[in-house]
């Protein structure tokens, strides 16, 4: 049995921009600042990038603790509004579906998350991409730890929790778009790999040795192979 974790953004979906422009609007709403415009938010849970775009701006950890709530809340709402608003090109990425629609029947794989979003960010984003997040069965979000590299172990844990199944480490399989989705579960022995449909090219990818690369998902029976025989 293979638990397979799918990255949100970037790899499953692009939101057009609405993540940032939610995050940017609570930001400036909580803070009084959207933040650095250069910071890149691929491969950082929700709650890392507050932490990073403010520290920069000066603020301290208890500072920003005292409000992660209300930003999220925001930020939230943000997201709402934005996938109701028509303004963003919310779309599942190339190979998306068939990949999905490959795995799903499988009786030897899990469909699952890891990903830096939030759960309900998660949630609104899939569901604007026309993605049924509830095809997903066992995942692990940036609402359950701030730093990705502890999700992976929090997925292996829900395996077992809500569907009895023991999945061992080297039996985990990352799919995301940045080095961040490759290193993150290396301690477990996962394997990684790499899909270049987002910032980073497929060299940049393939120097974080992870099992696979592809330029996009699109190739669906090469794709499935790798899975399988990841």
């Amino acid at each position: 049995m293979r638990l397979v974790l799918f990255d949100i953004d970037g790899t499953l979906l692009n939101s057009g921009g609405m993540g940032r422009a939610a995050m940017q609007r609570a930001l400036g709403m909580v803070f009084g600042s959207p933040g650095n415009p250069s910071y890149r938010y691929d491969g950082k849970t929700d709650k890392q990038i507050v932490r990073d775009v403010m520290r920069m701006e000066g603020h301290s950890d208890e500072h920003i603790d005292a409000r992660m709530t209300k930003l999220i809340d925001l930020y939230l709402e943000g997201l709402r509004e934005g996938a109701k608003s028509g303004k963003f090109n919310i779309r599942p990425l190339e190979g998306v579906p068939e990949i999905l629609d490959a795995l799903e029947p499988r009786e030897d794989v899990i469909l699952g998350l890891l990903t830096g979003n939030v759960e309900p960010g998660a949630r609104i984003k899939l569901t604007a991409a026309g993605i049924d997040p509830d095809r997903f069965k066992v995942n692990a979000f940036g609402s359950d730890h701030e730093h990705r590299p502890e999700l992976p172990a929090i997925a292996r844990r829900r395996a077992g929790e809500t569907l009895g199944v023991d999945i061992a480490g080297d039996r985990l399989v990352v799919i995301g778009d940045t080095p961040a989705d490759i290193d993150c579960g290396r301690s477990l022995g996962a394997k990684a790999i790499g899909v270049a449909s987002g910032h980073y090219t497929v060299e940049q990818l393939e120097s974080h040795r992870p099992y696979a690369v592809f330029p996009t998902l699109g190739n669906t029976p090469e794709v499935l192979k790798a899975i399988l025989n990841a």
